[in-house]
């Protein structure tokens, strides 16, 4: 169980012939269940239907590699696996584990199948089938014989293949979502958002900081949309163009690290996460290998430019918020790539270092729910305690519950409920800036969540003078709501495993407050053009999250489900 969601395989005689469809749940308590579906052809299941599109070139006869990937305990023999046309008559298809559940039950993750398709009218429908052995085999190719000229040096797939958001969510392949909802607000946001942030930003380096290609695949799981996957595939390929393959994952070197832009040490555009969900959804293994993998890896343990990776011991250690979530987020989606121990062993290690943080800040100012820190440090300045403002940076701390959510779905380390809903109550105590203090010359607001509109501070303390922050959102802070969106995934994290009622009722107000973000008039705004990242890469899961019970969270973890 995983707060509210269940996967069940029923192996009545629906699923034995090939009928096995997952539904998630449009509301708290639901469950996903297989089930049999009504159908003029027995073995197709809408949920299970494969689309090709004519992604580049054309081609009309093209080769597909599609990756669809798989719950838990879903699928366990690839020989069970069956691509079957429109009219249900198995097409002929190579088909190749690439991913298993490490963390779970060592299942099929993810597949990817190969086929050929006809695309007169620029798409052909497929299905895929659980149950009956395969019967009609076809010799697979690399990857990279698809593989067309897309522009930017960049070779793209003729055919890229999408599945339905109902497949995809349920999943579990970026954890636990729902399909997004017609008329879904946030899903409107992200769309809105997409109109400027679709063209490829070959010129803007720091357009892929938080992300671009996982943000891109995440909006895809939700929806099924083409367009969505196509955008994240090319971004994809673009971003893995660049990474440095050869020499030593040091610095200079820094071998493993995004050279664009010539900051090929700068870790915090080291992404493993697009490389797990490009595998899962495309099929696609030709940009990494295990050595690129653990040399990305090895960047993020010695840290580049940065210090090496380790516990906070000093009030005068450098630290962000931003560095240690994205490090433990790439982490984990390493060990859930290639189920190497060494990057499990260092999940737990990276939770154990936020967690003593937390709890005892060598400042010993105390345990306020944050990761408090050095300002001065954390603008890169000289660290003078005389003038420090210790606290935190709500937004960026977003990266660390994002990192904490995704290591807790491999671990279930029962120290991670603690730390998330002890950010959720620092936030609403310190995090949130007051409606009274909106008056002018202070409301730093963007007008376009209206006049409740919510704002966090740039920079919040639970310790440091008021004129202090003020001074630094004065400075740094000016519409600092940009930053609502993705705030949303904490409070809701929080939420999942809050289970104090006052606590869980002001985290339920806090989210729907924070709806008005979602105002596409707040989408318009691309300066700076990472903003889609920032808002998006892990947004997604708050919308299944506030629909589960509060604390719900909480009780999956003592059941413990899904440590290794």
């Amino acid at each position: 169980m995983l707060g509210g969601i269940v996967v069940m395989a029923i192996m009545t005689s629906a699923a034995a012939s090939g009928v096995v469809s997952l539904h998630a749940s449009p509301s708290a308590g639901q469950s996903i269940v297989a089930e049999k579906h009504v159908s003029t052809t027995p073995d197709i299941v809408p949920d299970q239907r494969i689309v090709v599109h004519r992604n580049a070139g054309e081609a009309v006869d093209v080769s597909v590699s599609v990756g669809i990937p798989f719950p838990p305990g879903t699928l366990r023999d690839i020989r069970l696996l069956r691509i079957l046309d429109e009219h249900g008559v198995e097409t002929p298809a190579a088909i190749r584990a690439t991913l298993k559940w490490y963390a779970r039950d060592g299942s099929v993750r993810s597949v990817r199948a190969q086929f050929r398709a006809h695309l007169a009218g620029g798409k052909q429908t497929f299905y895929f089938a659980v149950g009956k052995p395969r019967l009609r085999d076809l010799a697979g190719w690399p990857y990279a014989a698809g593989l067309v000229d897309g522009g930017q040096g960049v070779s793209v797939p003729a055919a890229l293949a999408t599945l339905t958001p109902a497949w995809l969510c349920a999943s579990l392949i970026a954890g636990p979502q729902l399909p997004a909802a017609p008329g879904e607000a946030y899903a409107n946001y992200v769309s809105t958002q997409f109109t400027w942030a679709r063209k490829l930003p070959v010129d803007d380096p720091t357009a892929w900081l938080f992300d671009r290609p996982s943000t891109l695949f995440k909006a895809y799981i939700r929806t099924g949309r083409f367009d969505y996957l196509q955008a994240a595939e090319s971004s994809y390929r673009f971003y893995m163009k660049y990474i440095v393959r050869d020499g030593a994952p040091y610095s200079p070197v820094c071998a493993g690290g995004w050279s664009r832009g010539d900051k090929p040490c700068d870790v915090k555009y080291v992404y493993v996460e697009p490389i797990l969900l490009s595998l899962a959804l495309t099929g696609d293994d030709s940009d990494y290998d295990t050595t690129t993998v653990d040399k990305m890896m090895t960047l993020w343990e010695d840290g580049g430019w940065n210090p090496r990776a380790g516990p906070y011991r000093r009030s005068s250690d450098y630290f962000t918020e931003r560095l240690a979530g994205l490090g433990l987020l790439e982490t984990t989606s390493a060990y859930e790539l290639t189920g190497d121990a060494r990057y499990l062993s260092r999940v737990r290690d990276r939770i154990g270092w936020l967690d003593q943080h937390q709890r005892d800040n060598p400042d010993h100012l105390g345990d306020d729910g944050s990761w408090r820190n050095s300002w001065n440090l954390h603008e890169n300045d000289s660290w003078n305690p005389a003038n420090d403002v210790r606290g935190a940076s709500p937004w960026m701390s977003e990266n660390i519950i994002d990192g904490l959510w995704h290591a807790w779905l491999v671990t279930r380390d029962p120290r991670i409920p603690a730390m998330i809903t002890g950010f959720g109550r620092y936030l609403e105590q310190h995090g949130w800036i007051s409606p009274a203090l909106l008056v002018s010359p202070h409301d730093w607001r963007h007008p376009c969540s209206g006049p409740a509109g919510q704002i966090a501070w740039y920079w919040s303390s639970s310790q440091a003078p008021e004129k202090a922050i003020f001074a630094i959102q004065d400075s740094d802070g000016w519409y600092s709501d940009a930053h609502n969106v993705e705030l949303a995934m904490p409070v809701a994290a929080a939420w999942y495993f809050e289970r104090d009622p006052a606590q869980s009722a002001a985290l339920r107000r806090r989210f729907h407050a924070l709806a008005s973000s979602y105002d596409v008039s707040c989408a318009a705004g691309s300066d700076p053009l990472r903003r889609f990242n920032w808002n998006n890469r892990g947004s997604g899961v708050a919308q299944w999250m506030i629909q589960q019970p509060a604390g719900s969270g909480a009780a999956a973890s003592v059941a413990g489900q899904g440590a290794p």
